[in-house]
């Protein structure tokens, strides 16, 4: 029994399919299905019913998944130890943010990071809830920013700050004139937004729905900065963040706060539990609850 083939079970297990995990491992899938045969052969006990194109634990399966992460995991606490006890200060970090959060926060982030420790190999990621709980799982990354929920019970989440999602409106429309909207104000009114890929697009038509908020969708894109040119040139109106409202200098288009109800979003930090942090992760995950703080206060001037 070796430790590249707990890997590969660990991660058929987590993703339930053998091409997502041999992509996560980074091999073929025929080498990590032979890996996974001859580790079965060797327990003489199936760990995975294979229905089709879909993975089921079986019961030995369910068992032996627990005793392979908490090896994975020492391992991991091994190798965490020793950097820590050689000069945790220079060790590398991995963050990563959806793309509504990751331009308006992580380069602060890792101007602090580096300011504060500057023989450190900090990486930073921008991808899709999905692909960030994903990497956290798989110990490929070490911090991930998202908007909450996470349903993940694999993952620690720790809610950092709230935020007002506000309406956008081309600087022309009669709205545009009022300083405060409902959202069933925007009823009828073309939608501008984002995919539905992103979190954001979801909270966005799930509001809407739930509000009576009838909506017309003019255009779907996959940036923010594509969503607020569009608002601008009159395209529709859109629920743009409150952070990439404060970037914003742009005066063909403006913001209005969203009454009846307030609109919020909830952004957290997420990482994988089981792994005992390193210093340098630590010392992040603190860092990015004082600038949770910090926004927090801003958002309530």
């Amino acid at each position: 029994m070796e430790l590249h083939q707990l890997r590969y079970f660990v991660a058929v297990a987590e993703l339930r399919g053998f091409t997502r995990a041999a992509e996560r491992c980074g091999v073929t899938q025929p080498s990590l299905s032979q890996q996974i045969q001859k580790l079965e052969r060797e327990l003489g006990e199936q760990l995975l019913d294979r229905l089709g194109r879909k993975i089921k634990l079986t019961e030995a399966g369910e068992s032996f998944y627990t005793r392979a992460t908490a090896v994975l995991d020492a391992v991991h606490e091994a190798k965490a130890s020793i950097h820590n006890d050689i000069d945790w200060r220079k060790a590398s970090i991995s963050l990563g943010a959806i793309h509504t959060v990751a331009p308006y926060l992580l380069p602060d982030v890792v101007k602090r990071l580096t300011r504060n420790f500057p023989m450190a190999q900090v990486t930073v990621e921008e991808r899709l809830t999905e692909e960030l709980i994903e990497r956290c799982l798989a110990g490929e990354l070490d911090v991930g920013i998202v908007a909450l929920p996470v349903a993940e019970k694999r993952l620690r989440a720790e809610r950092l700050f709230s935020e007002k999602l506000l309406a956008a409106i081309p600087a022309g429309s009669p709205l545009a004139r009022r300083k405060r909207l409902a959202l069933a104000d925007l009823s009828e009114e073309p939608f501008v937004l984002l995919d539905e890929m992103h979190c954001l697009g979801q909270q966005t038509l799930k509001l809407c729905s739930d509000h009576d908020c009838a909506t017309i969708i003019s255009c779907r894109t996959a940036q923010l900065l594509t969503v607020q040119e569009m608002v601008a040139l009159g395209q529709g109106v859109s629920l743009v963040p409150e952070m990439a409202m404060r970037r914003d200098r742009d005066r063909r288009r403006v913001y209005r706060p969203l009454e009846d109800p307030p609109i919020v979003r909830e952004i957290a930090m997420i990482w994988r539990p089981r792994y005992r942090p390193r210093k340098l992760v630590e010392e992040v995950l603190d860092l990015l609850r004082q600038m949770g703080k910090t926004i927090l206060a801003k958002g309530k001037s």
